[in-house]
């Protein structure tokens, strides 16, 4: 089997950023103006007041301080609390599409490649703003690529799924050199009226190539020594917005067409089950818990990345060891493990090995091993 490496990463940050401060402070403006407008309700007992929430509560509860957005001011009117994305016509580039474009060319950069070079497009994410056509196909066209792409959807775990698919392609030999990008619009699918998950996602997309190790060309090469899949099905983290919404009219506008979790039963059923196939892993690779130099792992909550981390290393991991980059960028769904690895590898020696993990909605777990070419 020839070796398969991922040769370069890409990653396009939005230009604009909210602090806790600034969502906490729309967030409260709006339970002021809910319970002042339901007052007599209220009193009644007909509903509960909302409660208001604080910077702090938020760091601490899940390790964020700010994130990227793709519109800002939407946002955080609290009449609104919806980013502003106008539609584009149909003749434009879409807006997903634009941001996989910017990452793909960074991507593309590192590796050493054109456009010629690539054969195969994944869009792999958690959420697509259309149906079809594939946006894949769209970002396959507008950088000028030939061969084929598709759409593919694992939440959270969608890049290292990805990822897999990329490799097993080239395995194949029906692909030669893979782009994967992940174009997160997070906001897009978040309820800011939620006090318990209004703070959690940004917006963000990551870009990786995946190619032979016989066609790299790239300053740096990590060789994909294995990749393990798992799905476990849980309703705990659910989004049902889809197209047959429009088939009952008594659904439109409700909770559970967003972004809906039970975080304390997720945190207690995943955590153990993503430490588990890492450790797994690694033992049937024989490689020792101590030989990783890094875990780029998904991050959804400072909490859970520290916990998977002690549970594989049977100590606590040092942040070199196990890099946080949601205080900055929040929750990118399936990009932040990607994210993780694009900004803390340059240190990394011939040889040396990380775990590239990403966990989260359905349940889905995906696990990649990269060894320093």
């Amino acid at each position: 089997m020839s070796d398969i490496v991922i040769s370069g990463t890409g990653l396009f940050t939005p230009t604009e950023s909210i602090s806790n401060e600034e969502l906490v402070a729309s967030f409260n403006a709006y339970v002021e103006i809910f319970n002042t407008e339901n007052a007599d309700a209220i009193a009644a007992g007909d509903i509960a007041p909302l409660q208001p929430s604080s910077a702090e509560f938020v760091e601490k509860a899940s390790g964020i301080k700010s994130r990227y957005v793709m519109n800002k001011d939407g946002i955080l009117d609290p009449r609104r609390m919806v980013p502003r994305l106008p539609e584009r016509p149909n003749d434009a580039q879409s807006i997903q599409c634009e941001m996989a474009v910017a990452a793909a060319q960074e991507a593309m950069s590192q590796a050493n490649k054109t456009a010629s070079d690539i054969d195969m497009v994944i869009v792999a994410a958690s959420n697509m703003q259309r149906a079809y056509p594939a946006m894949a196909v769209e970002i396959q066209d507008a950088l000028g690529i030939e061969g084929f792409g598709f759409d593919m959807n694992v939440a959270c775990s969608s890049a290292t799924f990805g990822i897999q698919q990329a490799r097993d392609a080239i395995q194949s030999g029906s692909a030669s050199c893979v782009l994967m990008v992940n174009p997160e619009i997070c906001s897009g699918h978040l309820n800011f009226r939620d006090r318990d998950s209004h703070f959690i996602f940004g917006d963000v997309c990551t870009a990786v190539i995946v190619e032979a190790a016989a066609t790299a060309t790239s300053g740096e090469q990590y060789q994909i020594v294995d990749s393990k899949l798992q799905t476990i099905y849980s309703n705990n983290i659910r989004n049902n917005f889809g197209f047959l919404n429009r088939g009952d009219e008594s659904g439109v506008g409700e909770r559970d067409k967003l972004f809906v979790q039970e975080g304390r039963k997720v945190f207690k059923e995943v955590c153990p089950a993503v430490a588990s196939q890492i450790s797994g892993q690694l033992d049937k690779l024989g490689i020792a818990p101590g030989q990783v130099k890094r875990f780029w792992l998904h991050q959804a909550n400072l909490s859970m990345n520290q916990l998977i981390s002690r549970r594989v290393l049977g100590r606590e991991a040092t942040e070199a060891e196990a890099p946080t980059i949601l205080d900055e960028y929040a929750n990118t769904s399936s990009a932040g493990s990607v994210i993780a690895f694009h900004k803390h590898r340059a240190d990394f020696k011939s040889g040396e090995i990380g775990v590239l993990c990403s966990f989260g909605a359905g349940y889905s777990i995906g696990s990649v091993i990269l060894r320093k070419i």
